[in-house]
This record gives structure tokens, C-alpha cells and sequence, in this order.
């Protein structure tokens, strides 16, 4: 599940990165407002955590142009200005829900993931391949019809290769996918996660393409 961190403070970005990682989500972060809005509008998020302090061009003008686009994806705003008026003024621009700082962590996945839950299809949504099933909500997939044990890496590697089935990933795009990052360390990574995967389903269950990277094969007839 991807998320947009539109956030200009390092430490809580870096914080937030951490946590959210550790629960599965892969995060893209950005600092300013023009790439926030401009991301936002063309890029494809579950949801988005919104800080309105932003340089180049504040939240709340940035989500008010969301929404005058017909940009519908959750928003939960974050603010070091906690007054009642400017909380009035993000949920009339589209917010969905206002989280002041200082937050506690806890309390941001928390209602993250009742963000998630209130958009309905994004937390419901079930994919199938010919022998993966992935359920979004409850981040659980199956193989052949059992439950696989999966780190939060593995899982976010094989929603990467079932969103795309039949499509080859190469080692560098897929440590950048899942990994957020595409070094050699990164990349010698994918292989043993890969390796980690076929020992929890089967050997042909994710395909190698010699020089070219690896693919989950589609439904075969």
C-alpha cells in the first residue's frame, strides 16, 4: 500500500518513514509544496499525510487544488497549528482527518488506518494471480491456498509483482519499489528475498529471467 508523505522536517519524516515501513506501507516523502501537489495529483496513493506548513505552497492550497481536480484520495492532515478555526478550514478544503503536532506515532498509524478503512475499496480490494491471492486489508496473501509467513519487505515485493503479473522487474527496480532504494546492497537484497519467497511457496513460483530480472508468471489457460 503506497502512501504520499508531504512533510519538510527530516526528523519527523524520518520517524514517520521508519514506522510506517515497519507496518508494510512503502512511502514516497517530499518536502516542498509544488512536488507535493504536482505528485499528489499524478501519482497513485492510498492515502496521503499531509503537513500544511509546507514551503512553495502551503497544504491547504495544495488540497484545495486536489479537490478541485477531482482528486478524491484520503488526506489526513497534519499541522503544528492546532486552533479550531484552521481545523474548520482543512476539512472544508477536503481533509478527511486533522492530527496536530506534537503526535505520537502510535496515534498517526492509527488513524491512518482508519483512514483506509473509511475508503472502503482500497482496504477491501482482493487480487488473485494463478496461484498467489493478496487481500490489501488485512495484509495477508496466500499460496496455493495457505498463508505465508512474510516480512513486510516480502509482502510489499509480491503485491510489486502482482499488481503486474508477466511483467519482468529487474533487480534495480525492484529494490527501488520495495526497498526505496536501488545500491548494491539493495539489489544483492531483492536476490535473497526472492530466494527467502521460493523456499515459503515453490521453486517456479517466482520466474528468473537470465539477464534480465525476475516475474511472476500470469494465469496460465
Amino acid at each position: 500500500m503506497r502512501i504520499l508523505l508531504a512533510e519538510d522536517d527530516p526528523n519527523i519524516s524520518g520517524h514517520v518513514v521508519e514506522k510506517l515501513t515497519r507496518e508494510g506501507y512503502r512511502v514516497d516523502v517530499f518536502p516542498n509544496g509544488p512536488d507535493v501537489w504536482e505528485e499528489g495529483e499524478s501519482g497513485d496513493y492510498s492515502a496521503i499525510i499531509l503537513d500544511l506548513g509546507l514551503p512553495g505552497m502551503d497544504g491547504l492550497s495544495i488540497l484545495k487544488r486536489w479537490r478541485g481536480a477531482g482528486i478524491n484520495t484520503p488526506v489526513l492532515v497534519l499541522t503544528a497549528r492546532g486552533s479550531w478555526m484552521e481545523r474548520v478550514d482543512g476539512f472544508d478544503a477536503g481533509a478527511d482527518d486533522y492530527l496536530p503536532k506534537p503526535f505520537r506515532t502510535e496515534e498517526l498509524l492509527a488513524r491512518l488506518r482508519a483512514l483506509l478503512r473509511r475508503a472502503g475499496a482500497a482496504t477491501a480490494r482482493v487480487t488473485s494471480t494463478e496461484r498467489f491471492t493478496l487481500d490489501e486489508g488485512a495484509r495477508r496473501v496466500t499460496f496455493d491456498g495457505r498463508e505465508l509467513d512474510l516480512s513486510p519487505l516480502e509482502y510489499r515485493m509480491i503485491a510489486l509483482l502482482m499488481a503486474r503479473p508477466g511483467e519482468v522487474f529487474s533487480p534495480a527496480e525492484l529494490a527501488s519499489q520495495v526497498q526505496g532504494r536501488d545500491d548494491d546492497a539493495a539489489k544483492n537484497a531483492v536476490e535473497a528475498m526472492v530466494a527467502r519467497l521460493r523456499k515459503k511457496t515453490d521453486a517456479d513460483a517466482i520466474e528468473t529471467r537470465r539477464g534480465f530480472g525476475y516475474v511472476l508468471p500470469e494465469r496460465r489457460m
